[in-house]
């Protein structure tokens, strides 16, 4: 028992971890409830393209001495500004306009940070993630941008869902859908940005997707998933940094294979989408359960 209390105790001893969790918990719940709009709309590779397109920001601020977060959130609006526009023309699939756009930022921001003496460190940085190492202002920020990302995500909730759920008929009833679509990248990329210092440049895909895809098998229910997938994303960055801290292996990478775990427990598991749940009603000799959609069917709670 003593050892368990341990376990459980050890890491708020030190203020670092505090710290650490904070963020971690913070950043996997916003994470979760952004993720889930991003998994509704089958737009996954837009977390990946996000987070390459804030790195000339960080390159920028990184040479120039300001604050990495506001230059990687600025990178990242003006280049989703740039897709979004660019994705109205209707010839071009917006996944597409995504890899033109993102590449090319990935590319600028390796250019300007290479002009920098020393920048590897930073580099390293910011690719894997410094949850660790974060500072109290790190803590505030991350807050105050959470709690405003999740205000603003509640307010267009509603409309998000309708634009995911039939783009056009979206349109039709008069839905400013282009500037939703700002909106929904706007989100995003903020999202990605006070996700950086947690898992890093390369693992924080799995924070913004790997919840809410846990959620998408466990519920049919939109209401539901938006509780599931912060969840989900909260305990699992907990989880991992506690692993991190008793076996001092890389805080980043095993939150990233906790929330993979999970999500392949849920794949295995879920109650009517799980591979074995549904291989037990057909050995049973029961109706196999419907396969889901490929496009969003949720329920609206």
């Amino acid at each position: 028992m003593s050892a368990v209390l341990d376990f459980l105790t050890g890491p708020w001893e030190h203020l670092f971890m505090r710290r650490a969790l904070a963020v971690a918990i913070m950043c996997g719940i916003v994470s979760g409830v952004i993720g889930a709009h991003v998994v509704l709309r089958g737009m996954a590779f837009i977390g990946d393209a996000v987070s390459h397109s804030v790195f000339p920001g960080v390159a920028i601020a990184f040479v120039f001495q300001f604050n990495l977060v506001l230059g990687g959130a600025v990178a990242g609006l003006l280049t989703a500004l740039a897709v979004a526009v660019f994705s109205q023309n209707r010839r071009l699939k917006e996944d597409s306009v995504i890899g033109v756009f993102f590449a090319a930022a990935f590319g600028l921001g390796i250019v300007i940070l290479s002009t920098a003496p020393g920048y590897s460190g930073s580099l390293e940085s910011f690719l894997f993630g410094q949850i660790l190492g974060i500072s109290d202002g790190d803590v505030v920020t991350v807050a105050v941008m959470g709690l405003l990302l999740l205000l603003l995500a509640a307010a267009v909730h509603k409309e998000l869902v309708t634009v995911s759920l039939d783009r056009e008929t979206a349109r039709a009833s008069g839905l400013p859908v282009f500037a939703l679509d700002i909106v929904l990248y706007a989100l995003v990329t903020v999202t990605v940005v006070i996700s950086l210092q947690a898992v890093g440049n390369i693992l924080v895909l799995a924070l913004l997707i790997t919840p809410a895809a846990c959620a998408r098998l466990l519920t049919d229910r939109i209401g539901v998933m938006m509780l599931l997938a912060p969840a989900i994303g909260a305990s699992s960055a907990v989880a991992g940094l506690y692993l991190s801290y008793t076996y001092n292996l890389a805080a980043g990478g095993l939150i990233v294979l906790v929330v993979t775990a999970v999500f392949v427990l849920c794949w295995l598991f879920a109650p009517r989408h799980g591979l074995l749940t549904r291989g037990r009603h057909r050995s049973d000799g029961a109706s196999p359960v419907p396969e889901p959609e490929p496009a969003p069917v949720l329920q609206q709670p």
